[in-house]
């Protein structure tokens, strides 16, 4: 009777904390109180048995029961979400909901566009974006918090199924203008003279970057550091001098003529990959593959700026 009894608002509580790892912040997202959910997964432990979560003072953390328990809701919980989908969708892709995380270089235009070119054929489709450093996108679909994840990566995850994946370059990045635009690609040497501009030292880019230099034997001192790359695009455009970023992220400004991107071509540059992420082992509602298709479709293997 154990597995009949197993309620969908307890699971729903409890699956928000073991998300959360707060029960103060869980309260917040569903929108009810503290107690109302301690006292759901109180019931769950005593219907259990054990213990679902390490008490800790900074948070709750799952233990080996919860982890199991946690996997059970989430598959039940995004099975239901698939459900709905699919059946709103019988009649066409008229209505439906894509939820996508993504590192921050691609919120900047690449998914906005590619967004609006979709629903320029499926106007019903609604989307969520949510730009997060590499390791949270990967999270957030491990979670179930996004349906796709695009995202930078440099190994493989377990749970997570790579849908699509290609090298990654690094780019330098400049105004047409600048004295190595005439260059398609350029080395760290030829880089060292002239004032740049650099994202922090979590960010993928850089840490390629930095190893690089390292090899080299050269040491740049940015003369402007910060963890978003409109400053740093807006810095070249202003004549501050370079910066370095994926292919990808520039794509759009370099077609329209206001950047000119070359391949810094250094051993490790490609060190990187992109990666679309799903859930392994998650049957997608139908909108969700289809967007997963189309957004392929734009990530074709980059060619040299």
């Amino acid at each position: 009777m154990t597995a009949h009894r197993l309620q969908d608002t307890a699971l729903r509580y409890f699956l928000e904390v073991a998300r959360s790892g707060s029960l103060t912040v869980a309260a917040e997202r569903l929108s009810v109180s503290p107690s109302a959910i301690s006292r759901q997964v109180a019931m769950l432990e005593d219907l259990l048995g054990v213990p679902l979560f390490e008490r800790h003072p900074r948070g709750m953390v799952a233990s080996p029961a919860g982890e199991l328990l946690a996997a059970h809701a989430l598959h039940g919980a995004l099975e239901a979400e698939r459900v709905v989908s699919d059946i709103r969708g019988l009649q066409g892709l008229k209505r439906g909901r894509v939820r996508l995380a993504c590192s921050s270089g691609f919120a900047n235009e690449f998914l906005p566009r590619a967004i609006a070119d979709f629903r320029a054929q499926h106007p019903g489709i609604q989307f969520q974006l949510r730009a997060a450093r590499p390791a949270e996108v990967t999270e957030a679909v491990l979670l179930g918090e996004a349906d796709i994840g695009l995202t930078y990566s440099r190994a493989a995850v377990d749970g997570i199924r790579v849908e699509r994946r290609q090298p990654a370059s690094v780019f330098a990045v400049m105004r047409p203008d600048h004295p190595l635009a005439k260059l398609r690609t350029v080395t760290l040497a030829q880089m060292h003279p002239y004032p740049i501009a650099l994202s922090g030292a979590d960010n993928t880019v850089r840490q390629l970057f930095d190893v690089g230099c390292s090899q080299r034997g050269l040491v740049f001192e940015p003369v402007l550091t910060s963890n978003r790359f409109e400053s740093l695009a807006s810095f070249v455009l202003h004549g501050g001098g370079l910066t370095i970023a994926g292919e990808i992220t520039v794509r759009d400004r370099v077609r329209r003529g206001e950047l000119h991107a070359a391949e810094i071509r250094e051993r490790g540059m490609r060190g990187r990959a992109v990666e679309l992420q799903t859930l392994a082992g998650r049957t997608l509602p139908e909108v969700v593959k289809t967007f997963l298709a189309f957004l392929g479709e734009q990530l074709p293997a980059p060619a040299a700026a």
